[in-house]
């Protein structure tokens, strides 16, 4: 039996009207209660727990964010008549400099993967994140996420490294994610001043980064690799099937989804669209570590996040959901309160969970995890980390 399987499971999800006036609040109700049915069913163990019960917390999205919503709203979505390659690389290959003051941009290479160091002015350089951009697996870099890379440093004090992986369609999966592995394996080891060990690292990373992040724990797991304290995914690609009801049944104002298939076939090429390590929904998350999932109520893979947690849950891992109300697809990059918000929510996690070093994190975790208060900072000068047996 699961002894206390129930008290190892943390799911919050953050849900609320996604406008301001009331006449809409039945739909954002059935809405809630479709994703706490999920929820529930993912609680299939076999011994008694206590329930797993997302926390209703009703809430108005901020004018910004429903002002931004009806501005998007005027436009097409990315793929809806063509899916165009060269312009999307251009856009999401643009450097974006940030603008603060005192701010570290250190590049480098691991091998022969381009990276940058971020590290915002008193930032613990052995606390460290490797962050994955998104861009659909064929275009992006990690100078496009400079400010967003900024931004978690100042909330969470930590390091932020960035590297750019390789793309498709000139190369397919597994190609990026070998590049991922192997930038969180030096990362372990390397820090923005030289070598040395990480107190502790976190994986995060959106869409196809988010996808990847799922992908790199499970292979950090399978391969007996030092791991992560947590991992946080963004608004992820979890399914090559395409089978979640979402893709067909959400207006996504960012991206149509009829760009999936065509992302699908230009990073796959022509291997399993169900291997665990392309498709993390279907990946087993035993002795993976807590994982924060965020995700916006507006978008076409918001399922995917909802899908993807069922798993990591019923195979007994802490998880952390957000649906976020009024949002849509990578809103933490958007400048809205619900961006900064979302942000300290994820420097929250990092705290909670950063005294799990990695040489504890690297065994296979079978200890009870307990849940740490919803996005409450850790404010203890000494945290004891589980003892793996």
């Amino acid at each position: 039996m699961k002894k206390f399987l129930g008290m190892a499971l943390l799911i919050f999800l953050i849900t609320g009207s996604a406008y301001a006036t009331d006449n809409h609040q039945p739909h954002q109700r059935k809405i809630a209660q479709k994703l706490t049915q999920v929820i529930h069913d993912a609680d299939d163990g076999d011994g008694p727990s206590a329930p797993v019960t997302p926390e209703w917390n009703p809430q108005k999205v901020s004018q910004e964010g429903v002002a931004y919503l009806e501005k998007l709203s005027k436009g097409t979505p990315f793929g809806t008549t063509d899916f165009n390659l060269e312009g999307l690389r251009a856009g999401m290959g643009t450097r974006n400099e940030p603008h603060l003051d005192g701010v570290k941009l250190i590049r480098l290479k691991i091998g022969d993967i381009p990276c940058e160091w971020v590290l915002a002015p008193g930032a613990d350089p052995d606390l460290r994140l490797l962050y994955l951009h998104g861009g659909g697996w064929v275009s992006g870099s990690g100078g496009n996420y400079l400010p967003l890379a900024v931004d978690i440093s100042v909330a969470a004090k930590c390091a932020v490294l960035l590297p750019d992986y390789r793309l498709a369609p000139e190369h397919p999966f597994p190609a990026g994610l070998e590049d991922c592995i192997a930038a969180h394996e030096w990362l372990v080891a390397n820090g923005p001043s030289g070598p040395g060990p990480a107190k502790a690292t976190f994986i995060a990373g959106d869409s196809a980064g988010g996808n990847l992040t799922l992908a790199t724990l499970l292979a950090l797991r399978d391969r007996k690799r030092t791991l992560p304290a947590g991992g946080i995914a963004i608004s992820a690609a979890t399914d090559f099937t395409l089978a979640s009801e979402s893709l067909r049944t959400v207006h996504d104002p960012i991206i149509s989804a009829q760009t999936m298939p065509e992302f699908r076939d230009r990073y796959l090429d022509k291997m399993d669209p169900s291997d665990p390590l392309a498709s993390p929904v279907f990946g087993n998350y035993r002795g993976i570590p807590p994982l924060l999932i965020q995700v916006g109520e507006h978008e076409m893979l918001r399922d995917d996040s909802v899908r993807v947690a069922k798993k990591a849950v019923s195979d007994g891992i802490p998880v952390k959901l957000e649906v976020w109300p009024g949002m849509v697809h990578v809103f933490q990059i958007r400048g809205l309160p619900e961006s900064r918000e979302a942000i300290e929510h994820i420097a929250a996690f990092m705290s909670g969970h950063a005294y799990r070093t990695n040489a504890h994190a690297s065994c296979v975790h079978r200890n009870i995890v307990r849940p740490q208060r919803l996005f409450r900072r850790s404010t203890s000068k000494s945290r004891r980390a589980p003892r793996c047996r």
